[in-house]
């Protein structure tokens, strides 16, 4: 949870020789705002029967994949943003035991297929363009030029779908020992020189003065609940405008405070999975809160999941920056 002052966190086609340029404008703009739309109506879904998408009993049963972030079974790139829910959905839904995702066209060049009837799952990418009209604006203004935002659909089929491929490709994620997730869990929260605090008996991030604050240990049922808590709240560290930077300022119970959570939420997740820890859910209060957000805007599920990929990806980065210095130190010794 996140301090704040002080309180405790919790249209028909017009028939003339123009209207094609506006057609193509309008069917661009509907494809996009029906997959926000779908892809909103599926994640409130889940939270109103009191299920979280980004916190899934990975592991726990024979045939689940272990806790990990969907990748590209060819190029072993992971997804990031909205597309890591909705396929995480997708495997929980139909039971996959993969993370590993290739189009038609990559299942062949790896030497396998998708099997016939097999149905794919739509994922999108997100890019921007320059409109001719606005670069011809910018052009006489002699300002730069602003880009819009585009979504685009694909398909992509998970391993399990298709036939012939080779054992080598891309390999599943292995779960971290219990043994080893609190060494890893550390050096994260080290290399992210965020000031740590620790006692009281409450969990927050205080954006002011830049500190995380967690109970000790022992407050703890489970141990490794210590370090998915901190994870969270670095999540929400990554805020700062001296890191990944947003908007922190809303008061407790406003919409901006459960946007905020939203993201920490999903962040930690993101990030647990991509450290092989299982993720587990923190803040199942706020459903509520979330459930309002998403209800008044289609977009703020998209948004909130590209906010927590790039939170996310800033503590990994540095964890790696970290461990491949202490690498090279190391070589540099012997």
């Amino acid at each position: 949870m996140r301090s704040t002052r002080n309180r405790r966190s919790r249209t028909a086609r017009a028939a003339t020789p123009t209207s094609g340029k506006a057609d193509r404008a309008e069917s661009a703009e509907r494809p996009r705002a029906d997959l926000y739309a779908d892809v909103t109506r599926r994640v409130i879904a889940e939270l109103e029967a009191g299920r979280l998408p980004w916190v899934q009993p990975w592991g726990r049963a024979p045939g689940t994949p272990a806790a990990g972030l969907p990748r590209n079974a060819l190029t072993g790139r992971t997804y990031s943003g909205i597309n890591v829910l909705i396929l995480w959905g997708a495997v929980i839904e139909r039971g996959y035991p993969s993370q590993g995702w290739l189009t038609f066209r990559q299942a062949r060049e790896a030497g396998g297929c998708v099997r016939q009837g097999e149905r794919g799952t739509s994922v999108v990418y997100a890019d921007r363009f320059v409109p001719e009209p606005e670069r011809v604006r910018a052009r006489g203004a002699g300002e730069e030029p602003h880009s819009v935002p585009f979504l685009k659909r694909f398909t992509v089929f998970n391993a399990a779908q298709c036939d012939g491929l080779p054992e080598t490709l891309s390999p599943e994620p292995v779960p971290l020992p219990e043994r080893e997730i609190v060494p890893v869990a550390e050096a994260v929260i080290t290399a992210s020189g965020v000031p740590l605090r620790i006692g009281g008996d409450r969990a927050f991030y205080a954006p002011g003065p830049d500190f995380v604050a967690v109970p000790p240990h022992p407050a703890f049922f489970d141990p490794i609940n210590y370090y998915r808590t901190c994870l969270h709240e670095l999540t929400h560290a990554t805020g700062h405008a001296s890191r990944v930077g947003r908007d922190l300022s809303g008061a407790f119970g406003s919409p901006g405070y459960a946007r905020e959570e939203l993201v920490a939420e999903m962040g930690s997740a993101f990030l647990c999975a991509a450290l092989g820890v299982v993720p587990t859910v923190r803040h199942a209060d706020y459903i509520a809160s979330w459930l309002d957000v998403l209800r008044g805007d289609t977009k703020a599920i998209v948004r909130a999941a590209s906010q927590a990929s790039k939170a996310a990806d800033w503590l990994l980065a540095r964890h790696r920056q970290r461990c491949e210095a202490g690498d090279a130190e190391g070589a540099r010794a012997a």
